[in-house]
This record gives C-alpha cells, sequence and structure tokens, in this order.
C-alpha cells in the first residue's frame, strides 16, 4: 500500500483499477472528514460519491460551529476541494458490492462496471428516511416537514406546529417543540393514545391533541398551511414533525456478512444501522463506518467527527500492519533479535 508521499497507486490484477490504501464509500460530512484525515495521514484515498446527499433538501446546515447556515451543498464543495488539496481523489459512483480478496483487503465494483482496491473501507453512506404514508410529506420534507428541533426548530419557531403520531414517541416529540412555539398540536393519527398521565403533560404545556387519521397536507405556494383529516376537516399548521424509519444504505455490504440490527434511541426503535464500536469498526475487520449509517439520530457535526475518529483508527490499523510486515520481513533476512 503507497501513502501520499510522492508515490502512484498500483496496478492491480483481477479486474481492479487501482489499490488505495483506503476507499471511503460516501461523500458527506462523515466521509470527507474521513478522507481528509487519511489524506492528511499520507494514505491513499479515493472517496466513492453517489452523489445523494440525505441533507439536500434542506436550506443550510445548523449546530456546526463555524459553518452554521451554510448550504449543504457549499459544505461538500469546500470539503471536496480540502481533500484533493492533499492528495485524496474523489470520484462519482455507487458502490454496487464488496469482495475480500484472498491476500486480504476488499475488491469494490462500482455501477459504471470500474473496480476499485482497498486495504481498508470506511463506510459513510448514510441513510434513508423512510417517511409515513401521508400523501404530500416526501414534497415538503425538509423544508415543511421536519423531524429534528434541532436542526430546525429556529427555522419554524413561532408557527403553528403539528406533530404526527405514529409511534409512542410522538408525546416526547410534542412536548419537545413546545420549546420553539406555543402552538403546538398533537395529531393522533395512526398513533397510540396517550395515558392519563401524558394528556395532563400536554395540557400544562398548552399542546392541543387532535383525534383521526391524517388524509394529507394543504398547501399555498408550495409551503404547507394545513392538515387535513379524515372527514374532510382543515387544521392550520405551518411546519409538521414526522418520525420517519431510518434505514441504513448498506445493502453493498452483504456479501461481506455485514447485516444492519436495530437502534434504540430513547428507549424506543428508530431504525437500521450498522454496528459498530467508538472508533466506528464493525464486525467485519477492516471495514469501519462512520455518520448516519450507524448513529442514525446523529447531526452534520457529529458525522464530521466521527469521520475523523474512524480515519485516525484506520491509520493506527494500518501502521500497526506495516510495522509487523516489516518486522516480518527483518527477520526473513536474518536479522539477530537483541534480547
Amino acid at each position: 500500500m503507497n501513502g501520499h508521499d510522492g508515490s502512484s497507486t498500483v496496478p492491480l490484477a483481477q479486474g481492479a483499477e487501482h489499490l488505495y490504501d483506503v476507499v471511503v464509500v460516501g461523500g458527506g460530512a462523515a466521509g470527507l472528514s474521513g478522507a481528509l484525515t487519511l489524506a492528511r495521514a499520507r494514505r491513499s484515498v479515493l472517496v466513492v460519491d453517489s452523489g445523494r446527499p440525505r441533507n439536500a433538501p434542506a436550506a443550510g446546515v445548523h449546530g456546526y460551529l463555524g459553518f452554521d447556515g451554510t448550504p449543504p451543498p457549499e459544505l461538500a464543495a469546500a470539503g471536496r476541494t480540502e481533500v484533493l488539496r492533499y492528495g485524496g481523489e474523489i470520484v462519482p459512483g455507487t458502490v454496487t458490492a464488496v469482495e475480500r480478496l484472498p491476500a486480504g483487503g476488499f475488491r469494490l465494483s462500482l455501477d459504471d462496471g470500474t473496480a476499485v482496491a482497498a486495504g481498508r473501507l470506511l463506510v459513510a453512506t448514510g441513510l434513508v428516511d423512510e417517511l409515513p404514508g401521508v400523501p404530500g410529506l416526501a414534497r415538503l420534507w425538509g423544508r415543511d416537514v421536519l423531524h429534528c428541533p434541532y436542526c430546525h426548530g429556529w427555522e419554524v419557531r413561532d408557527r403553528a406546529i403539528g406533530v404526527l403520531s405514529t409511534g409512542p414517541a410522538a408525546v416526547r416529540q410534542a412536548l419537545l417543540w413546545r420549546q420553539w412555539s406555543a402552538d403546538v398540536t398533537l395529531f393522533r393519527h395512526t398513533g397510540p393514545e396517550p395515558g392519563d398521565r401524558e394528556y395532563e403533560r400536554l395540557a400544562a404545556r398548552g399542546v392541543a391533541v387532535v383525534d383521526g387519521e391524517v388524509t394529507g397536507l394543504e398547501t399555498s405556494g408550495g409551503r404547507l398551511t394545513g392538515v387535513r383529516l379524515e372527514g374532510g376537516r382543515t387544521v392550520p399548521c405551518r411546519a409538521l414533525v414526522v418520525a420517519p424509519r431510518f434505514t441504513a444504505r448498506a445493502g453493498f455490504l452483504a456479501d461481506l456478512g455485514l447485516e444492519t440490527a436495530g437502534q434504540v434511541r430513547s428507549g424506543h426503535a428508530v431504525g437500521e444501522h450498522i454496528p459498530a464500536d467508538a472508533t466506528g469498526a464493525t464486525a467485519v475487520p477492516g471495514v469501519w463506518v462512520a455518520g448516519n449509517a450507524t448513529d442514525l439520530t446523529g447531526q452534520v457535526v457529529g458525522a464530521a467527527a466521527a469521520g475523523v475518529n474512524a480515519a485516525a483508527a484506520i491509520n493506527a490499523d494500518l501502521v500497526e500492519e506495516e510495522t509487523d510486515r516489516a518486522v516480518a520481513t527483518r527477520d526473513g533476512l536474518g536479522r539477530k533479535v537483541l534480547r
């Protein structure tokens, strides 16, 4: 494996075009932060980016110190420039399959028919938001249909905010969003009926509860104006909070035996993630994960930090391997071991 000390990538047999120390799958905050750290560690690193960022509908990234309000495409573009500055490489594409090579490392097949090989993998593919089945939600997702108060609460402060109940966490969501507006309505929809204590807490905070299933949204000029209930009644609403099911993009890892598992936050199941330890190391040796693919509820700043941490762990792992190999080579040449 070659670091970025002026050496070039190595041609491989088996149809792979290049061998990299690390291939990063995903070009969001986690992937680019990891790639930047690895490139600065003089590692040969390639980022494969599908160009489908989860936060594309959002107007700006929030809670990221120094970059608050930055449009997601601008933040990603700045990150790509920094990775390239240190010799990292970035290609558009989607990884369709991964296999372990007999001599170690991995071979990745891309959707354009090309292939690359890597000593280590950093998976930063993010997740897919599976929205409740209410017509019109997807069209307003990331603008007026929201899920994270710390990402979007300030932008909809003091507006009429609705919370769509689809599970047991809805009451907690409604009370949380009450921090940003005095006009919060909990729509029972398909969720469970609150208990007596929950009704008391909602009433104490002035949160209205509306029975009946939500059948659609009312809009004007492309913005949300109301929530339509079965029977035709419409309740004014300028922002609607939903609880998507989060699913990590991990299908291409199946051949390595790496599968997703359920993740629980605050006592409630939130979706399927790729399990990993604190460094991002997965159950498959040589594969790390960072960002929303493993931390389903993490924000952009947390994903960036996770990418840095995983990259540092990957570099340390490579150093250990390279040192072991160097010792074995010296011993093989007849070096006396001092005792």
